[in-house]
């Protein structure tokens, strides 16, 4: 059996969680807050109507902008409310996907027989919710997952648990290279001493 996700221990123990986390982003959409930076960016790193996978999509804000956007878009998370809300909200666009399910797990159903993505987004800090030691896992499964010229693009805060060094070393293990890391979505360089959150592009 699989461990579970630090997201799936929160919600365990606080089932009104993820009902929580959809209306804060319905709160700062309603506020006018600007919720689509990272799918600008990942749009602009895709073909036009490219694959796209959301790792870790949560209700479906990025892989909704996305498939909005025109692209072939796979949302999958390991939260069945999250995954319900996000089918509910994006029902009319057919290009979108929704399958609840663990990223790092090797045999999930949902990656069965896909076709490779042209980028692979992993937003939200999306890895420091992980079970420890199963982010390697998950950045094995982008890197199987990826078409040959494709791009995983990984963003998640230092000091939360998943290690800088540690990070590096699973991308290693993965088969994956680090083309650039940043220190925002807007691709500010990264600086390790300084900067609190990265956000890295990888590829083969």
């Amino acid at each position: 059996m699989r461990p579970k996700s630090q997201w799936q221990l929160i919600t365990e123990s606080r089932p009104e969680h993820s009902q929580w986390y959809i209306e804060r982003f319905k709160q700062m959409a309603a506020a006018g807050h600007d919720l689509f930076g990272e799918a600008r960016t990942v749009d602009a790193m895709a073909p036009r109507g490219g694959r796209i996978l959301d790792a870790g999509c949560g209700p479906g804000r990025l892989a909704g902008e996305l498939a909005r956007r025109g692209h072939e878009v796979l949302g999958v998370d390991v939260d069945p409310v999250l995954i319900e809300e996000a089918t509910r909200t994006y029902a009319e666009l057919p290009n979108a996907t929704w399958a609840v399910g663990d990223v790092s797990d090797p045999d999930l159903p949902a990656f069965a027989g896909v076709e490779p993505f042209d980028v692979i987004l992993c937003a939200g800090n999306v890895v420091t919710f992980m079970a420890e030691g199963t982010q390697r896992e998950a950045l094995a499964n982008f890197s199987r997952l990826l078409a040959p010229r494709g791009r995983a693009i990984i963003g998640f805060g230092l000091g939360r648990g998943y290690a800088y060094d540690t990070f590096l070393e699973d991308v290693e293990a993965a088969g994956l290279t680090v083309h650039s890391l940043h220190s925002t979505w807007e691709l500010h360089p990264f600086d390790q001493v300084r900067d609190d959150f990265v956000v890295a592009i990888l590829g083969h």
